[in-house]
């Protein structure tokens, strides 16, 4: 939980002239120290740390989320700006699982610098005073750091065992037992010297502009699913299933998204994934709507079938705030499989390693509950300061064959080896 601070957390938000590339601000060159949610050139990153919440078990998201409010009920916040993302905001990342060590995480920058539909700012953050006038004096940003060698190993399971394990999969799922498993696979990323944060996060940025590129914590990447967005009373969320690798040429590519749209094996694994959100918004939410058909994202690795949802909280769940409709939403069939809590039972039998904080909630929230939320996929953690594993997983249905779900997988991790090389 959070450490008592001595005084009420005081910020203030000011326009400011637009300062361009948000990632080339970051001071530091640490990817552990980074926090950033940045797409298609907007959105905040944060420089520094004046508080911290960590949670652990069951509970993480709720005892955050209520250790949040508390901290931000006697704050005394002044914003000139008012968008999503100024004023008072955190940053969060949480573990998929609630057995595992890595719990979650909510960090309240130091300052924090934001630009939206182009508007520009500045947010400081101090305790018991107001924050200096101009904040960014006090953050040199080092020199950039040389991009490190790469090799790349084995994680929990080797390729092969990989392969097996999903063939154990398909057989549970053939069985009647279950009818979607998305199982992950982890690999060791090694390098010769510390990365540069600002190097990984800007190529990801400008690579993946249509993906939010999120740090918190050391768990870094490009996500291109969100969980959750809630803004003014509306919440949003994109649902991703259903995959095919893309080629480089565009002709093929064009009749291979043709034929994701028309694939028996990816639209069934979608319309788990839509279903499963749809059902779990219900519990708190007095409409939805879907479209009756996906559409086809078009990302520089892959495409995915790709449905936009968007609901209206039930007047008695109005004050939810956007990690509380996180927390209710995870773990998606997209992330998980169908039914949830069997799905949940065979990738603890199968995969064989903990995820940490891979396919879980990340993203930020501000002081009145609104904020976005995506899930961590796209991804890596950082182990130590020359060593990060990298994630990516793949949707099982009876129809899988474990060879192409391990090309899948490997289309998958491109973004952080691109990122990292």
């Amino acid at each position: 939980m959070s450490i008592p601070l001595p005084q009420p957390l005081v910020t203030r938000t000011v326009e400011v002239p637009d300062l361009g590339d948000l990632i080339a601000h970051l001071p530091g060159a640490d990817l552990t120290d980074a926090l950033s949610w940045v797409r298609r050139g907007d959105g905040i990153v944060g420089l520094g740390e004046i508080a911290r919440i960590e949670t652990t078990g069951p509970r993480r998201f709720a005892d955050a989320d209520a250790a949040w409010h508390e901290l931000t009920a006697t704050a005394v916040v002044r914003d000139a700006v008012e968008l999503p993302g100024s004023g008072l905001v955190c940053f969060g990342s949480f573990s998929f699982s609630r057995r595992s060590s890595a719990g979650g995480v909510l960090v309240v920058p130091e300052v924090v610098i934001g630009r939206r539909d182009g508007v520009s700012w500045v947010t400081t953050t101090s305790t018991g005073t107001l924050p200096i006038a101009d904040p960014l004096t006090g953050w040199p940003v080092e020199a950039p750091r040389p991009t490190p060698s790469v090799r790349y190993l084995e994680g929990a399971l080797s390729a092969a065992d990989w392969q097996a394990a999903v063939r154990e999969v398909i057989d549970v799922i053939r069985s009647g037992a279950v009818g979607k498993v998305v199982m992950a696979r982890d690999v060791l990323a090694e390098l010769d010297s510390a990365p540069d944060a600002r190097h990984v996060l800007g190529r990801l940025a400008d690579e993946y502009d249509s993906c939010w590129t999120f740090a918190v914590d050391g768990m870094i990447g490009a996500t291109p699913e969100l969980l959750v967005r809630r803004e003014r009373g509306l919440i949003s969320s994109r649902v991703l299933a259903g995959t095919i690798q893309r080629t480089g040429d565009d002709a093929r590519d064009l009749a291979r998204a043709g034929a994701l749209a028309r694939s028996s094996k990816d639209l069934e694994e979608h319309e788990f994934a839509v279903d499963s959100l749809t059902e779990s918004l219900r519990a708190f939410a007095s409409s939805t709507s879907a479209p009756d058909t996906p559409y086809v994202l078009h990302l520089p690795n892959v495409m995915h079938l790709a449905t936009d949802v968007t609901a209206v909280p039930a007047p008695e769940h109005a004050d939810m705030s956007s990690l509380a409709v996180a927390a209710a939403l995870h773990p998606t069939a997209a992330v998980c499989g169908t039914p949830t809590l069997p799905a949940a039972d065979v990738i603890t039998e199968h995969e064989r390693m903990d995820r940490g904080r891979y396919a879980a909630p990340v993203g930020w929230m501000g002081a009145d509950g609104d904020g976005e939320w995506g899930i961590a996929l796209r991804s890596a953690a950082v182990v130590d300061a020359t060593t990060l594993r990298l994630f990516a997983g793949c949707g099982i249905v009876a129809a899988s064959d474990p060879a192409a779900e391990l090309v899948e997988a490997e289309a998958k991790l491109a973004p952080m080896r691109m990122a990292l090389g």
